[in-house]
């Protein structure tokens, strides 16, 4: 057998393997080093494969395939500063418990650490942040090599989709020459499928959950905090253990509970503004909270958890996790969300009737508050803008939310609907690199998909769009721009004055409308409201790249949130002045 012949048996055993495990998408970025693995990723009949020259852009790309798809998907590029370029997407797939196959090709053993181009240390590049690592043997010929082969390939599926997912990396040396055999077909479809160890949950002891039941009996006061979540079972059953219960819910906007088509009237949207105020903070203690998911994004209500320490807090994490910055439990239910709510739900419980009126009526207060005083603005504003964007949503859409002020604005202005839209975003690291490209590969699995995000982090990974015209996926994009980082005026930063445009403003200046043309996109400049409405309107029904820049003014924005918080904060003072 000659070298070649062995060099693709050997590759074409680990695709195959990766197949027949459930990938069903692989991101490649052109290299040398990698030719093997990418010439027969393209030769599969059941991989997709997907190409963007910029690894950074890549792998985030990847991740929201794999985000929006709920399946495992890989990427893979060549060796040296090209792996590198994945490690802020496997940053954020790690804290966001996202399935990545990780595959770095590399110079063999003989070429490294003497001066060898293109070669750096590649072993256990991305530290602790992947699940698990591997040294891929080099390529043999022989049953053995590829029953070793495939055997790899089906436990990096099941490492990375297993109860805590998350990438995995493999790192592959290879020697030249680097052309595999295409003809005839390498792929032996014969071989058997390889079984991945299924997602397994965790199973709540009747101990834990009658404590749990005893506990929530005895509590006058609860509360349910949703942080990020995606998953429509687990959302109809906590939505069943609240009425069970009668605990209000505070739903962050990304896990999935704000717009549902059968919502419940005890999810509470407007949280963020109430407990801003101090007489709420008082009148809304719990006795006991129950937390799923992620941390919200929620800057009040953090403070207010934080604030409640000899309150009774039960933390369920169904991937095996610590979800407490706060350090507000010295214990973490490790069981299904679901399954928890479900137990939960079996037992009788009697409800606060004063506690569940109290939250409805602050939360509609609030709400109100928050709408009639956005009627009352009429020049382009970021709050207003997010508020008729969410107003404008189509139903069954989706929307990835970029970081920084857009994600706020989404909490504060995206209110309870039965629209059945999905949020997606990047919330592990909380970073505005790689938004575009993961929120490009979210769109090809959710139409229509919306990109809402700012000017800064548009432009930190607008080279992702190439890959959007390449492979001609639709995707709108709500482009904010009031040219800066917006959110530094809202922290401690903006108050020292000095140096505050150069070091955090950081204007750009840039115009937009040139990118789009260099990408190929539809662009529009919203100069009013009915603007953003037409806009809107056209581009649900223009395929391909669509843009709307909606122009804002910072200083602005932040005079127009701040007089939006003493607002509503006055009228929930007000409310609990007059129950005294």
């Amino acid at each position: 057998m000659s070298w070649q012949d062995a060099l693709t048996e050997y590759i074409a055993a680990f695709i195959d393997g990766l197949a027949k495990s459930g990938v069903n998408e692989v991101v490649i970025s052109p290299g040398s080093r990698s030719t093997p693995l990418a010439m027969l990723f393209a030769e599969h009949p059941s991989i997709q494969v997907y190409m963007n020259i910029d690894e950074r852009s890549a792998a985030f790309f990847a991740l929201g395939l794999a985000k929006a798809s709920k399946q495992p998907v890989a990427v893979l590029c060549t060796s040296g500063t090209a792996a590198a370029n994945y490690y802020p997407a496997v940053v954020e797939a790690n804290l966001s418990r996202v399935p990545l196959i990780v595959l770095t090709a590399d110079r063999p053993p003989e070429l490294r650490d003497v001066g060898a181009p293109q070669a750096i240390d590649q072993i256990n590049l991305y530290g602790n942040h992947v699940r698990w690592f591997r040294e891929m043997a080099l390529p043999e010929q022989g049953d053995s090599a590829k029953k070793y082969v495939r055997s790899q390939a089906a436990r990096a599926v099941s490492v990375a989709s297993g109860v805590l997912p998350g990438p995995v990396h493999l790192n592959f040396p290879l020697r030249e020459p680097l052309l595999p055999r295409l003809e005839p077909v390498p792929f032996d479809q014969s071989e058997r499928c390889h079984s991945v160890v299924p997602k397994t949950n965790f199973h709540v002891s009747e101990e834990t959950i009658n404590a749990v039941s005893n506990l929530c009996k005895k509590a006058r006061k609860g509360l349910i905090v949703c942080g990020v979540m995606d998953d429509s079972e687990f959302s109809a059953a906590v939505v069943k253990l609240a009425e069970r219960l009668g605990y209000p819910v505070l739903a962050d906007p990304l896990s999935q509970l704000r717009s549902m088509l059968d919502t419940s009237d005890l999810i509470m949207d407007s949280y963020d503004a109430i407990l801003r105020a101090e007489a709420a903070k008082t009148a809304l203690e719990p006795d006991v909270v129950i937390h799923f998911g992620g941390m919200p994004v929620s800057k009040s209500l953090s403070l207010f958890l934080k604030g409640l320490p000899r309150v009774q807090h039960i933390f369920v994490d169904g991937n095996g996790g610590w979800r407490d910055p706060n350090y507000l439990s010295p214990e973490m239910i490790y069981c299904s969300e679901t399954i928890f709510c479900k137990k939960l739900s079996g037992f009788k419980y009697e409800k606060n009737e004063t506690w569940i009126n109290r939250w409805k009526q602050v939360n509609a207060l609030a709400k109100n508050a928050i709408w009639s005083y956005v009627d009352t603005i009429e020049e382009l504003d970021e709050g207003k803008a997010v508020s008729l964007f969410s107003e404008l949503l189509p139903p069954e859409s989706a929307v990835f939310i970029g970081n920084s002020m857009p994600i706020r604005d989404m909490d504060t202005f995206f209110h309870v609907n039965q629209k059945n839209i999905r949020l997606l975003g990047n919330r592990g690291a909380n970073g505005i690199d790689g938004v575009v490209s993961s929120a490009i590969g979210g769109a090809v699995h959710c139409q229509p998909l919306f990109l809402l995000i700012g000017d800064l982090s548009f432009f930190h990974d607008m080279n992702g769009l190439l890959t959007a015209r390449l492979h001609k996926i639709n995707i709108n994009i709500i482009l904010l721009n009031n040219d800066g980082g917006g959110i530094f005026s809202h922290l401690q930063q903006a108050e020292a004055g000095t140096h505050f445009e150069l070091l955090f403003g950081t204007p750009t200046g840039l115009n937009f409308e040139y990118a789009a043309h260099l990408y190929g996109a539809q662009y529009s400049k919203v100069f009013s409201w009915e603007d953003l409405r037409v806009a809107m309107l056209n581009a649900v029904q223009t395929e391909g790249i669509n843009i709307i820049e909606i122009p804002t003014d910072r200083d602005k924005n932040l005079r127009h949130h701040r007089s939006l918080w003493h607002h509503v904060s006055q009228e929930i003072n007000h409310f609990f002045q007059g129950e005294e």
